[in-house]
């Protein structure tokens, strides 16, 4: 057991998944802490079973990912009140064995490194492209980082010094407490050693396109929040959405009403585009290829989460959770 560590698990519906989860974190922390938002399948009782604390999110609030893992962190700190840090980890992720001890061990050796995470892996990228593309996804580089994801091990004072999650973004949360972090000082580092398995179950198109508009809103509402310089975050994400996925078509739309049919060889603008992100990628043929053509697609979904929040910000109302699964 670590002691000075605890988790908090995030889940619904999960299933198998959250079996393996918890089944990873058996006596590797102090304290556990499941977030439940809303599951009927058991997850609850499984839990409970297991000897693991569980809070149950009211759901006549509305649901996100951030609030879910304030909530587990207050009764964590409630239960475990000397904790120094405390690993976020979202329910379909298996945490790797050692890895606890290895982020500990560094922020030991770091005081100025408020988060640590590791190499998150997709459990099955054999079983459709999507998967392969959420694990390419997450091969980021090992060093200083800028952002981490959904599991992470951070240290529970520089956590608390800027009041944690956002509770209102309904994606990107981690990339955004990330700014309000550097913001203080502190430092963010990805290490190179196994960190968590994911199990993404994404086997359709519809999954891929509506888990890409959410990014897309993720990157409008993070450019929103944090947009100005010098941080001048998501901007560069949003202009790419904006450029590919609306102002080219329309420029073609444009040249077609105009030239006829000429205008149509546009549109090779972005197959040219896959190549070039294809030639440029450092992996397999194969997944070079792939990454290149869907970052290229990516545009399409993410202009219309981009519309999402521009619209959210007219009314000045609030779109649910984007899901996928």
């Amino acid at each position: 057991m670590m002691n000075g560590i605890g988790v908090v698990v995030i889940g619904r519906n999960e299933g198998l998944r959250l079996e393996r989860c918890l089944a990873s974190l058996a006596d590797s922390a102090q304290q556990i802490v499941y977030v439940d938002s809303g599951s009927t399948d058991g997850s609850v009782h499984k839990a409970q079973g297991l000897g693991i604390e569980v809070v149950a999110l009211d759901m006549a609030q509305p649901f996100t990912a951030a609030r879910a893992r304030n909530e587990g962190f207050a009764r964590l700190l409630q239960l475990a009140p000397t904790l120094q840090y405390v690993q976020f980890v979202d329910g379909d992720c298996e945490v790797v064995a050692g890895w606890l001890a290895r982020g500990q061990a560094f922020l030991d050796q770091h005081p100025d490194v408020a988060v640590v995470c590791g190499r998150r892996r997709e459990r099955f990228p054999e079983r459709s492209v999507y998967n392969l593309l959420c694990d390419l996804e997450w091969d980021t580089p090992v060093g200083q980082a800028k952002a981490c994801g959904g599991d992470a091990l951070m240290r529970v004072e520089a956590f608390q010094g800027v009041s944690g999650f956002r509770p209102g973004l309904i994606a990107g949360e981690e990339p955004e407490l990330c700014v309000r972090l550097r913001a203080r000082g502190w430092k963010i580092w990805r290490l190179g050693e196994e960190m968590t398995l994911h199990d993404a179950a994404m086997t359709r198109f519809s999954q891929w396109w509506r888990r890409s508009v959410r990014g897309g809103y993720a990157f409008a509402e993070g450019a929103y929040l944090h947009g100005d310089p010098p941080e001048r975050h998501w901007r560069r994400e949003s202009r790419r959405a904006w450029l590919w996925g609306l102002a080219l078509p329309v420029v073609i739309l444009l040249a077609c009403t105009l030239f006829d049919g000429w205008g149509l060889l546009l549109l090779l603008v972005y197959p040219l585009q896959a190549v070039r992100l294809a030639r440029r990628g450092d992996r397999s043929a194969r997944e070079n290829w792939l990454q290149g053509i869907f970052l290229v697609l990516s545009k399409f979904p993410e202009m219309v989460g981009q519309v999402k929040f521009a619209l959210d910000r007219f009314t000045a109302s609030k779109t649910a959770l984007i899901e996928y699964k």
